[in-house]
């Protein structure tokens, strides 16, 4: 089966150190320009120890074509990639993990980059620069045969309408098309999503986001399903935290928890993990995305092998590092059971 990823990568600095403190002050904070009333802090001036320091790979649309690859499918990517030594090291790992850039470095360009200060808790903050990823032009897709089996697209900050017109080339080959909207999608609302939208047969999305792009209350958990039948034909996956994720097909909500962290190391990647990693055990790696139903055992283990992932994924540094493979997750015995409620809508 070939899968396709659409999306960004970057060149990941992980620095890790004990002197970098989460401070939780809503009162102060907030009115610094902190919507969260949490920061991670450092001392000003002087230097700052760090305990480790990582360089790796990640970005949306590469850790998921990290996650189809190690689960055994024939995956490419469509990622515009640096001329850089950033660029070069992105195009290397990619190809290493076996998966097949569309896209060769192009030389006079720049990498995306992060630098990703990281808290002994696990909690991080990203220091983003956005380099010749988000730069997709009209040539490139002409360029590009869509003749997939299914694709996951993590749009970042690419054109609207090239993103759009690329959902349209592969819904015209019968692909299967799950999307994780970025934020910067999910602030053009709705309306302005439709034309995607609709050509969808998966979204996923974490609760807030959902609330948000549907119009519904956080609470509102029935009448965020109810918005997302109305805007995709598809599944509607929606992520909770540490309460876990539900899943609606339209008919059915499925209801899971989490699989129980040996370690919180690194949260970074953990909702492309869950992403890809649903899609790719919804796909189960056999079947023909041209004429399915799915049933209920394939959502299930979608959700088992989604939530594995990102379990796996933010108990190691990086945000590619704890990614599973296909042996890991059908021979791990911790990955077997995980309760699922199914109900009727």
């Amino acid at each position: 089966m070939k899968v396709l990823t659409i999306g960004a990568a970057s060149r990941d600095i992980v620095v890790s150190s004990g002197l970098f403190k989460v401070v939780h002050d809503p009162a102060h904070l907030e009115k610094l320009g902190f919507p969260t009333g949490e920061a991670q802090c450092f001392a000003m001036g002087g230097k700052t120890e760090v305990g480790d320091l990582i360089l790796s790979v990640g970005g949306d649309a590469a850790n998921a074509a990290v996650t189809f690859a190690r689960q055994g499918f024939k995956t490419s990517t469509l990622i515009k990639i640096g001329g850089d030594a950033n660029g070069q090291a992105v195009f290397d790992n990619l190809v290493g993990e076996g998966v097949r850039p569309i896209f060769k470095p192009a030389k006079g360009t720049k990498m995306d980059a992060s630098v990703i200060l990281l808290s002994p808790s696990g909690e991080r903050t990203i220091l983003v620069f956005r380099g010749i990823s988000k730069d997709l032009t009209k040539r490139d897709l002409g360029a590009t045969k869509f003749d997939f089996d299914a694709a996951y697209v993590a749009p970042g900050h690419i054109d609207f309408g090239l993103i759009s017109e690329a959902v349209t080339k592969l819904k015209k080959k019968k692909c299967f098309v799950a999307m994780n909207p970025s934020g910067f999608y999910l602030q053009m609302g709705a309306k302005k999503l439709q034309p995607i939208l609709k050509n969808l047969d998966l979204i996923i999305s974490n609760r807030e986001e959902a609330a948000a792009l549907t119009g519904k209350k956080y609470a509102d958990e029935k009448g965020i399903f109810q918005k997302f039948d109305e805007l995709v034909g598809g599944l509607v996956v929606m992520t909770d935290g540490p309460r876990g994720v539900m899943v609606s097909d339209g008919k059915k909500i499925y209801r899971a928890g989490i699989y129980k962290e040996k370690r919180i190391v690194d949260r970074t990647g953990a909702g492309d993990s869950f992403g890809s990693g649903f899609l790719a055990g919804l796909l189960n790696n056999t079947r023909n995305m041209k004429h399915e139903t799915w049933e209920e055992k394939d959502v299930i283990r979608g959700i088992k092998l989604g939530s594995a992932n990102a379990t796996s994924n933010v108990e190691e540094v990086g945000a590619q590092t704890g990614i599973l493979t296909k042996k890991e997750f059908e021979g791990q015995a911790r990955w077997k059971n995980l309760a699922i409620k199914v109900s009727n809508i």
